[in-house]
């Protein structure tokens, strides 16, 4: 697992953003794993403007989302269906048949969770896998105590997920679904490479237990570091408690395969 900092939260998102899109361009149909949330929208944004003024392209690209609410219609303007149109697929040239969520209005949600693991592996699996963390460090919505080698799966939210997902439900909280379908912890180690994109100080605790703390169930992020493929991305304020921020910093500077990135232009006012 490698650690990268950036000063801010643009260069970090600019940063993930620039490691996707040459991956991209290193394999056409690529198979992406893609996550949701505030922090992603910064990333997605940037690649968009990759695929309008650079001719990034994502006509053979395949893409596995890491989770979706149980309950909500996928033309429910909180899905993570209706999160991906609106941050990237409708904005890039991706064929929509190569797009795919877990099917939280399946009547069988476990035959949905196998079959799609059966749909990643039909793919070849999963070259990158583009990931969060939630604020007690899970990753998916892999919760405190989930197993380290789960697979897709239906699963209860805790009280504290909830309570930070529902401010996203603007005047209707009580619409915050209690349950969700996620990609496993064993789901998730198995794509070939990993980044992580974590920015604010708000996540500075929790980047500490994940990143230097013990591999434990209670902290599903932290089982990132068996990975042999890992880079994690955080700016300066959820960097703030490491430990080994010099080390982090020296491992920028100084690696042969950060060099192409490190003269990344900044990010333009009102483009994050």
């Amino acid at each position: 697992m490698e650690v990268i900092m950036r000063p801010t939260a643009g260069a970090a998102a600019l940063l993930a953003a620039r490691l996707i899109a040459a991956r991209l361009r290193e394999k056409h149909d690529l198979v992406l794993g893609l996550a949701t949330g505030r922090t992603m929208e910064m990333v997605y944004e940037l690649l968009v403007r990759m695929h309008r003024e650079e001719g990034l392209d994502f006509s053979l690209c395949r893409t596995f989302n890491l989770d979706e609410y149980i309950g909500l219609e996928p033309a429910d303007p909180h899905s993570y269906h209706a999160y991906m149109g609106k941050h990237l697929f409708s904005r890039v040239n991706i064929d929509s048949r190569n797009t795919r969520l877990p099917d939280g209005m399946a009547s069988d949600l476990k035959a949905a969770a196998l079959r799609y693991e059966k749909d990643i592996a039909a793919c070849g699996g999963i070259d990158l896998q583009l990931l969060g963390i939630g604020h007690d460090g899970h990753i998916g919505f892999n919760e405190p105590l989930s197993s380290l080698r789960s697979r897709t799966r239906d699963k209860t939210l805790t009280p504290g997920t909830i309570a930070v997902n529902s401010t996203l439900f603007g005047d209707e909280p009580h619409r915050m679904p209690r349950r969700a379908m996620t990609m496993g912890v064993g789901t998730i180690l198995d794509a070939r490479e990993i980044v992580l994109l974590a920015t604010g100080s708000n996540k500075a605790a929790i980047m500490v237990q994940a990143l230097e703390g013990p591999v434990t169930s209670m902290v599903t992020a932290s089982a990132l570091q068996l990975h042999p493929s890992c880079k994690v991305i955080v700016d300066e304020a959820a960097a703030g408690d490491l430990k080994a921020k010099d080390y982090y910093r020296w491992i920028f500077e100084n690696e042969p395969e950060w060099e192409p990135y490190r003269d990344a232009p900044p990010v333009k006012k009102g483009t994050t």
